[in-house]
């Protein structure tokens, strides 16, 4: 089979030894059941999926499918990029002026008094992804990711549930603001995307360093280095499926069952065994999600 054919699902990689979870996925993005997902995964020795809500709706189909399936946990939030979204209006939809007279801040109050109710729900496992993101949102809205994220900080904390990070190209900010809210108990730099110097600063605070296919990526060096430097016990592992597909199957639509080739490149990085760093990653996945 060839890898660069972008149409044909890559094929089902050799199992796991020891099952694992595949800590960060968005089922509801991709072509295919929750049944025949987790059926797919399973086969493969990925038997916990953790489905990460994006806003409101997401976030409750994410409680609503963990609710019914023992094999599911959710994650609930409004992504970084989707607070400037409701606090200046969608591009899409009303003007960012509309927006504003229509009282932009209250529609986030809103949003988020959604999430804080789904996330005293108990398959809800995380609150997140939340945090910042700099890349897809300009200076503009930066003001309205910090208050989400101080305020979904909050939520993490009042309901006892891991708090998930989305982080892109806003380390610095990410960081002051966990330190000045005060971070909860268990937190998931999901899809870490630091250097070397970050993974250690997180490690210091106990953060959890979750990491997808992208380390594969040929230009991806300073996320294996990162990889090497964090601690085996603080280690997770994730699709972000349908996104960050690993090589060799890059641009083709991830899902969970992939996840072994992340497990496996994860390993020669750190030069440990499949098996130990599977245990590992098992082990701090129920720690980080309370399961």
């Amino acid at each position: 089979m060839d890898p660069q054919d972008k149409d044909t699902p890559p094929p089902p990689p050799e199992p796991l030894r020891v099952p694992v979870a595949d800590s960060h996925t968005h089922l509801d993005m991709q072509e295919t059941t929750v049944e025949a997902a987790l059926a797919e995964a399973a086969a493969v020795g990925v038997t916990t999926l953790v489905q990460v809500g994006c806003d409101v709706n997401g976030s409750r189909w994410a409680a609503e499918t963990a609710a019914a399936h023992a094999d599911v946990h959710a994650a609930v939030a409004l992504h970084p990029n989707e607070a400037p979204r409701i606090v200046l209006g969608d591009p899409d939809g009303w003007s960012r002026q509309g927006a504003r007279e229509a009282g932009g801040d209250a529609a986030l109050d809103a949003a988020l008094a959604e999430i804080d109710a789904l996330a005293a729900r108990p398959e809800v496992r995380g609150v997140g992804e939340t945090g910042l993101d700099y890349f897809r949102t300009g200076p503009e809205g930066t003001a309205a990711q910090q208050r989400s994220f101080r305020a979904h900080i909050e939520i993490a904390k009042r309901h006892g549930k891991a708090l998930v990070i989305h982080d892109r190209e806003a380390h610095d900010d990410v960081l002051r603001i966990l330190r000045e809210e005060g971070a909860p108990d268990r937190v998931v730099f999901h899809c870490f995307s630091g250097d070397a110097a970050m993974a250690r600063t997180c490690a210091e605070a106990g953060y959890f360093l979750s990491f997808a296919g992208n380390i594969t990526f040929k230009n991806a060096r300073p996320l294996r280095d990162a990889l090497a430097v964090a601690p085996p016990e603080l280690l997770l592992v994730e699709t972000d499926a349908p996104f960050l597909t690993p090589a060799p199957y890059r641009g083709r639509a991830n899902a969970p069952y992939l996840i072994p080739l992340t497990v496996r490149a994860m390993a020669a990085v750190k030069g440990m065994h499949e098996d130990a760093l599977a245990s590992a990653i098992a082990a701090n996945s129920a720690r980080a999600f309370g399961y």
